[in-house]
């Protein structure tokens, strides 16, 4: 059958076939396409008993409604299908009838993103591309990395200086060729489409690649057949360049669309008050969005331009949603109480959402009976030097009976 209607421009709303590769001709590279699939036709195939009788746990089970015309480049590694907690601890603290956990940590490289270049990799292949290239802060450069050593695809990776070790790590070991920036995201990413023009290498950024976003779209789809076909208030996320949130929200209307769920959720993006762009564009009413330089801990979401702002907007616009900005020391608090009261360990971009989750019932925008999903992204273990800044390390102590009950009597107990 055939799947796609056409591509969108996000922020114009013109329409083209996919001939197109990466952005509307006419708003330039601002204007990232949606994938508009022909709703009609995946009904054919995509039924709720047709998920019912499917064994296939992960992100293929929905290939009816993923960009891809074969099945030549899907990975052999296990993508998707992360738990999804129901968090009864932070309920009883919380106040909050029911909070659920989708551990996003849990995916082959250690994060969502995962998800989007499953399908990258599967595309490039499909259109018969040898060489792959992205721009990213880090979690998006290892899941590239690793899912282009799987398949066997040359690839480049385009990262700030910053780029912590843990996720630099990761690309040398999976042998991706290495582009370090002098200089933050927003620079890392106007070179690699510099490159990727000059050497027609395929563009696996998902702030510009049009498919990339029907890879993270699947993690609505799981969290709903997860929670037996019920749709929660709530869904709350980080937010960077508004690829994620935005992806949950084309998953959610598509299964509305469907016919599989009979509502929509609203939206939560939270982003760090020291990089907010979509927020603040939100806030304001406005189509545009104004640059400062980012600042914040979580460099997943350290973003000065939203390169997939438009659809964030969007998505925030059309499901009644709600912008709140969390700070550094929220975001590190957050790490912690998460830790401790789910055992899910997040990185700070993949906890920035629980911290605004603490923020709204502080600011009493969260009613006690309503349902309220939170996605953490990213592995804790990805960014061990934030992590150590949230916690206090313990003391060296001889192994003296006499030396331990006086550090537990005076250290230990009197921790938070």
């Amino acid at each position: 059958m055939k799947k796609i209607k056409y591509l969108r421009c996000s922020k114009c709303g013109r329409t083209y076939d996919e001939s197109i590769p990466y952005h509307c001709p006419v708003c330039g590279t601002v204007g990232t396409l949606d994938v508009v699939f022909d709703i009609d036709e995946v009904k054919k195939e995509l039924t709720k008993e047709y998920l019912l009788n499917n064994e296939d746990r992960s992100i293929w089970r929905y290939f009816p409604i993923l960009p891809l015309e074969t099945r030549k480049g899907i990975a052999p590694l296990h993508i998707g299908f992360s738990p999804l907690y129901k968090a009864t601890r932070l309920e009883e603290k919380l106040n909050i009838k029911n909070i659920y956990i989708k551990d996003e940590g849990r995916n082959p490289t250690a994060s969502l993103k995962d998800r989007a270049s499953a399908i990258g990799v599967a595309k490039a292949i499909e259109l018969g591309k040898t060489t792959i290239a992205a721009a990213s802060t880090g979690n998006a450069a290892s899941s590239l990395s690793g899912f282009a050593a799987c398949m066997g695809i040359e690839n480049y990776i385009f990262v700030p200086k910053t780029i912590p070790e843990g996720k630099l790590a990761q690309l040398l070991v999976f042998g991706s060729k290495v582009i370090l920036v002098d200089g933050n995201y927003d620079t890392a990413y106007d070179f690699c489409l510099q490159a990727v023009e000059h050497f027609e290498w395929y563009n696996r950024s998902c702030a510009i690649n049009p498919y990339l976003v029907d890879g993270k779209k699947t993690v609505a789809f799981e969290i709903i057949e997860q929670m037996n076909f019920n749709v929660p208030d709530k869904i709350i996320m980080s937010v960077g360049d508004g690829c994620s949130i935005s992806g949950a929200w084309k998953g959610y209307k598509e299964f509305y669309e469907l016919g599989l769920i009979d509502k929509l959720p609203t939206l939560v993006s939270v982003q760090a008050t020291g990089a907010n762009p979509v927020n603040r564009a939100y806030r304001s009413k406005k189509r545009e969005f104004d640059y400062e330089v980012p600042n914040t801990i979580a460099d997943s979401i350290s973003v000065g331009i939203p390169r997939n702002g438009y659809k964030a907007l969007n998505a925030l616009y059309e499901s009644n949603g709600i912008a709140i900005d969390v700070t550094d020391e929220e975001i590190l608090e957050a790490m912690t109480y998460l830790a401790r009261h789910t055992g899910v360990f997040g990185e700070p971009a993949g906890v920035a959402g629980f911290a605004g989750l603490l923020k709204l019932v502080r600011e009493g925008m969260i009613e006690p009976n309503e349902t309220v999903v939170l996605v953490v992204s990213g592995n804790g273990l990805k960014d061990i030097k934030s992590a150590t800044q949230a916690v206090k390390r313990p003391e060296v102590i001889k192994p003296n009976l006499t030396d331990l009950i006086t550090y537990i009597n005076e250290e230990v107990k009197g921790r938070v």
